[in-house]
């Protein structure tokens, strides 16, 4: 659970790094003893021998998650911290409660338009999982409930909603559900008409397509062992579901859609450095799929549709992408012609056409920015933000044929908001800002963006949010997160959890290190493999420069990380085990 997880950072950081606010877990128990030392894992060597190198493992054993011994030793080590965190019930108790007073039980998401209804979800204090809704024409017409997931998680112990398309006419709705929490969706068809289910339902389902006859449904599925989405079916309803194509590759998984502009259901097969893509005219749907351009080593790209173009953001002779068009009759890479050039310094993470414009989501200088193309005059712009370091990321838009785009809008300080953007008056009008109770004032908190320098000389972007009369004399406990891996780009977002650890004066800090995507494909390039040293190091500096100005101190120090997160505060804890007072991962 995200709240859990924030609450255990919360309590590391503030328990043990906030003199007279809490326990310290040194403390000792009831009985006047010392809290019972940490369990020893024991070392059995396993040799691996690849390449000719000889690799050695003392801890392969604890793959083994069924094995007694292991079980035996997880329950030490919970027993262990068990017994450190006891001083501190009494703080986690108002921890949780300050977390929990910073949500809004009772919310609603903002409507957005698909076909002729307004969608929008909702939750209701006491239940846990919201309802899904709609009103037909316009806001004011009266809500129609799609599915509330209450009542589907009726009996379960759990119950999550993934692909939710309803069909063009608005009388049927596909949906997916996981009722096991492993992120096995079940396929279902209901006809919003009469509420009733259809008979069609499909196991393992990821992406899900409606065809323009409001009968024929396009579908992924995943195999059962490994996970990967592998085969890709139409299905009529009242039929059986047809292959139409399986990924034999198992390097590359498959993933599908129906264009803004609802001409064509587009499969695309990636895998980590290349791409196949393959089309069908939405409005036909028995046609067989056509190959856009074969795969290729090292040639990453994705696909969008209009008029009688396709427009590909390709890698192709560009590092941090450009985008192309190419006429849907003949797409192979002789007739491209190029609508948006390659730019060293900004990276083209994705597009989204509309009749009259095009919106490119990129990177550069490590800020996320969406720039408008007016495609009849070829005229660019980019929407402006007011924070100095923030998140900006496309939301919903079913609709294609519209000036306006929608997007999503947070940053450290502020909370989750939701702009309709007009692109042609270039006028933003807030739709949505989180409401966060308890007393949230987004004035108490300032955010800054800071660089430190690495040895090469590299400038390595730091996100950092305090609350307002922060005294920067080192005396402050700092909680510093850091991933820097696949190219993925820590987006500096809101967290109402957060919010516990700032107002008890600590700084929480972001190092965009080098792995990461933040700064571009180069930046990714320079910190993974034979440079991966470069992610470690770049944390490294990232923490010494807070320290250098006067953030924090090495005795107030906190590093966090997950995933390959993980590998990054395990490497550097190893390598400056005097940084850092303690470690989350």
């Amino acid at each position: 659970m995200r709240t859990v997880r924030a609450f255990s950072i919360a309590l590391l950081a503030a328990a043990a790094l906030v003199p007279g606010r809490g326990a310290t877990p040194m403390a000792q128990t009831s009985g006047g003893s010392l809290t019972p030392s940490p369990p020893m894992t024991a070392k059995k060597p396993k040799i691996t021998v690849v390449h000719g190198d000889t690799l050695r493992d003392d801890y392969f054993w604890l793959r083994e998650k069924s094995s007694p011994e292991v079980l035996a030793h997880l329950e030490a080590e919970n027993a262990y911290t068990t017994a450190r965190m006891a001083p501190t019930t009494e703080l986690q108790g108002r921890l949780y409660k300050e977390m929990v007073g910073h949500i809004k039980e009772t919310d609603s998401t903002a409507p957005y338009r698909w076909g002729g209804a307004f969608y929008s979800s909702r939750t209701e204090q006491g239940k846990q999982y919201p309802i899904l809704c709609r009103r037909m024409g316009s806001l004011e017409a009266s809500e129609e409930i799609l599915l509330d997931v209450n009542a589907l998680a009726a009996g379960l112990k759990f119950m999550a909603i993934g692909t939710v398309v309803p069909s063009d006419d608005g009388n049927l709705l596909a949906y997916t559900t996981d009722s096991t929490g492993y992120r096995q969706y079940v396929l279902h068809v209901k006809d919003l008409r009469t509420g009733a289910l259809l008979p069609d339902r499909v196991e393992r389902v990821g992406d899900v397509a409606w065809a323009k006859d409001n009968k024929t449904l396009f579908f992924t599925t995943e195999d059962a062992v490994t996970k990967r989405s592998d085969k890709f079916f139409r299905h009529v309803l009242g039929g059986t579901s047809e292959l139409v194509f399986e990924e034999q590759d198992e390097l590359f998984d498959l993933s599908a859609e129906r264009t803004r502009d609802g001409a064509v259901i587009l499969l695309h097969s990636q895998s980590k450095t290349s791409t196949e893509a393959r089309w069908l005219p939405c409005d036909r749907p028995e046609a067989a799929m056509k190959v856009i351009r074969p795969r290729e080593a090292d040639h990453e790209y994705d696909v969008d549709h209009r008029g009688d173009l396709f427009y590909i953001r390709t890698n192709k002779g560009a590092k941090n992408f450009r985008v192309v068009t190419a006429p849907v009759t003949d797409p192979a890479e002789k007739n491209w012609k190029e609508l948006v050039a390659h730019r060293p310094a900004v990276k083209i993470g994705a597009i989204a056409l509309f009749a009259n414009h095009m919106v490119a989501s990129e990177w550069e200088n490590g800020l996320q920015q969406l720039e408008v193309l007016d495609l009849g005059t070829g005229t660019t712009h980019r929407i402006a933000f007011p924070d100095p370091v923030y998140s900006a990321t496309l939301g919903p838009n079913h609709v294609f044929d519209t000036p306006v785009v929608r997007y999503n809008y947070q940053s450290l300080a502020t909370p989750a908001s939701v702009f309709d953007y007009d692109m042609n008056t270039r006028k933003a009008t807030l739709r949505k800002e989180n409401e966060v109770p308890g007393g949230f004032d987004k004035s108490n908190y300032q955010v800054e963006r800071i660089f430190a320098t690495a040895v090469d000389g590299t400038r390595i972007p730091i996100s950092v949010v305090y609350r307002r009369g922060l005294k920067r004399d080192g005396s402050a406990p700092l909680l510093l997160y850091g991933y820097g891996s696949y190219g993925f780009s820590s987006a500096p977002t809101f967290s109402s959890n957060r919010l516990s650890l700032l107002d008890r004066g600590v700084v929480y800090a972001i190092a965009h290190v080098r792995g990461g995507g933040e700064m571009g494909e180069e930046w990714r390039l320079a910190g993974r493999m034979m440079k991966k040293m470069n992610t470690f190091t770049d944390f490294i500096t990232c923490a010494e420069y807070l320290i250098a100005q006067r953030y924090t101190s090495k005795d107030r120090l906190v590093i966090q990380g997950g995933s390959a997160g993980g590998l990054l505060v395990g490497a550097v804890t190893n390598m400056r085990p005097d940084l850092f007072k303690a470690v989350v991962a």
